[in-house]
């Protein structure tokens, strides 16, 4: 991502540099990157408004996740809370 926001790349130079197939490349760039056609070739460009459109949803969606496990902490604190003392008796009653 970071080279695209340097300058323009192919969208083939960029699917040798990862471990995926082309058309995943190709999905991902089309998600942040702005793209043009020269030729045959498609060039992509980092889209920095696209970017911060990202960053900015996955912080609410980190705060949100972030909240609720906050209060399954505190869920899970009360349950400890009211749980009766154990007892210093190490023989377990047998019930008749």
């Amino acid at each position: 991502m970071t080279r695209t926001l340097r300058c323009e790349h192919s969208v083939s130079d960029l699917a040798r540099s990862y471990p995926m197939s082309f058309a995943a490349v190709q999905k991902h760039v089309a998600v942040l990157e702005r793209e043009r056609r020269h030729g045959r070739e498609q060039l992509v460009r980092g889209n920095v408004d696209a970017i911060r459109r990202t960053h900015l949803l996955l912080d609410q969606l980190e705060a949100s996740w972030r909240d609720r496990l906050d209060r399954f902490a505190h869920v899970l604190a009360d349950d400890l809370d009211r749980r009766p003392e154990p007892t210093d008796d190490p023989e377990p009653r047998s019930t008749p």
